[in-house]
């Protein structure tokens, strides 16, 4: 396992409220196959429906806790759920928010520099 970068936004108060509500720790302990923390990232949306989110936008790999498989039916196999830190508080496709960080499925991570719109 590999440890994480400590150049992440991750909040000692963010991870308590988190660990409180799962009732659990959140892992530590980075694999090795993850995107590092600090890796900026586009969060995408889903290829068959309109969501989850409702723009495409950038963020950073959080280390507030290590990626984790998925534990859903839906899930690829191997699938991971990553901590990501939005770079502006961002809404769901359902109107929740604005969010300012999430949990989010590695299938709807691009990993590398966001892309600059065009003008």
């Amino acid at each position: 396992m590999v440890a994480p970068s400590s150049s992440s936004s991750a909040s000692p108060d963010d991870r308590r409220v988190v660990e409180h509500t799962r009732g659990r720790p959140l892992s530590q302990d980075w694999p090795a196959v993850a995107l590092a923390a600090g890796s900026r990232v586009t969060v995408v949306h889903d290829p068959d429906r309109d969501g989850p989110w409702r723009n495409e936008f950038p963020g950073t790999i959080d280390d507030m806790g290590a990626p984790e498989l998925v534990a859903n039916p839906h899930a690829r196999p191997g699938e991971m759920a990553y901590w990501v830190a939005f770079d502006a508080p961002q809404y769901d496709s359902d109107g929740g928010g604005p969010y300012r960080k999430a949990q989010i499925w590695d299938r709807y991570l691009r990993p590398g520099p966001p892309l600059t719109p065009r003008t």
